[in-house]
């Protein structure tokens, strides 16, 4: 990251205690502490006083219905409050499925989550950098859930930074998912610029290199073990380039979690370092930028990682791979439990460390074709 103007804020963190909170079962990938965990650590590090820290608000169901449906919205909070479901929000809204379960902040919780990306994009509106680790939550459609999201925050955001007046909005996203909902919100908007890398042949299926959402999105599918020699190729190649083309008034980044090694749901092979490289890189192509969560399914990995975005974007230095971690934020580590196998005996570097050991290997032909591919079709914009 730049250092800020000597006028501009300096960077701020949403979060909520909401997350801390039981809502999904014990066998769901999201019952695991994510954002809590990187609030305690952030604090156990010394890199979020209370004076950039907001709690965020429960977005107002009128903000909501700038892209959620009204019919949906109720759906929503009808499930929340009765704890079930009426016969036909099923099969209509994608509610009461193994990824959008009914319980017990069904709609307060992604609310949650809303308010504080809408919160962070007006207060970049001037100028400046938000981190909303709560948000992210991209495969959410305007009257229906899909893939863990209720609701779609960073579309919300992006409606709510054109609203300002920033007509020009870059979303990246480096989940190990493709962004559906967000790319279906914007089909054919040219003031938009999608750019999406996740994993190839995975859920939901969609996000194919032919796929440019009518001009909008540069889809990256990566292989299977794509590592941090491949993601630098297709950062310093095409995201940036794509992203700076673009000329944006504000970037959207979605920091999903899920693309790194251990993660239970995609099978690549990205250190967290990737994900922070990323971050300083794109702070520098504009003067306002929103970075949310996203996926991420191991609760180690995952808090690690979002840790790191913060001490990325505020300016605080991140200990080496071989450097231990004070023994308070060691502490949070080892109280963390998963139910997953790998939760059993977890290596001793989850506990210690923040930093990965960087990945490295061979860039994949498919991935240099793809990239071949997207970067002529960046040219036909000159």
């Amino acid at each position: 990251m730049t250092a800020p103007a000597p006028d501009m804020p300096p960077p701020r963190f949403i979060g909520s205690q909401i997350y801390a909170r039981p809502s999904y079962d014990g066998a769901h990938p999201l019952a695991i502490p994510r954002v809590p965990t990187v609030m305690a650590l952030a604090r156990a590090m010394g890199w979020l006083p209370g004076s950039v820290y907001l709690t965020s608000p429960r977005a107002k169901p009128e903000a909501l219905r700038t892209f959620h449906t009204r019919d949906y919205l109720d759906a929503l909070l009808r499930a929340e409050t009765s704890q079930s479901l009426a016969p036909d929000d099923r099969e209509r809204h994608g509610l009461g499925t193994l990824s959008n379960p009914v319980h017990p902040l069904m709609y307060r919780r992604p609310a949650t989550a809303a308010g504080g990306s809408l919160l962070g994009a007006e207060l970049i509106a001037n100028g400046g950098v938000v981190y909303n680790p709560g948000g992210g939550t991209h495969h959410g459609h305007a009257d229906r859930a899909g893939g863990f999201c209720y609701l779609n925050d960073p579309v919300l955001a992006i409606q709510r930074l054109r609203a300002l007046g920033l007509s020009r909005v870059a979303y990246v996203d480096i989940d190990a998912h493709h962004c559906d909902g967000v790319e279906d919100a914007f089909v054919g908007d040219d003031a938009i610029r999608i750019v999406s890398i996740h994993e190839a042949k995975r859920w939901p299926f969609t996000g194919t290199v032919d796929d440019t959402a009518g001009g909008v999105a540069f889809n990256i599918p990566a292989p299977r073990g794509f590592n941090d020699t491949g993601f630098d190729y297709v950062l310093e190649d095409l995201i940036l380039p794509a992203v700076a083309d673009h000329r944006p008034d504000a970037i959207v980044l979605q920091c999903g979690a899920d693309a790194v090694l251990e993660d239970p749901l995609s099978r690549l092979a990205l250190s967290n370092g990737s994900h922070w490289r990323a971050v300083r890189a794109l702070g520098a192509l504009a003067p306002r930028m929103l970075v949310l969560g996203g996926g991420g399914y191991n609760p180690w990995s995952v808090g690690r990682l979002w840790t790191g975005v913060w001490a990325t974007l505020s300016g605080a230095e991140i200990p080496g791979p071989d450097d231990a971690l004070p023994a308070e934020a060691q502490q949070i580590l080892r109280t963390l439990t998963w139910r997953r196998a790998a939760g059993r005996n977890p290596p001793e570097h989850w506990f210690t460390t923040l930093a990965d050991h960087r990945r490295d290997g061979e860039i994949h032909p498919d991935l240099r074709d793809t990239v071949t591919t997207l970067r002529k079709r960046l040219h036909i914009y000159h």
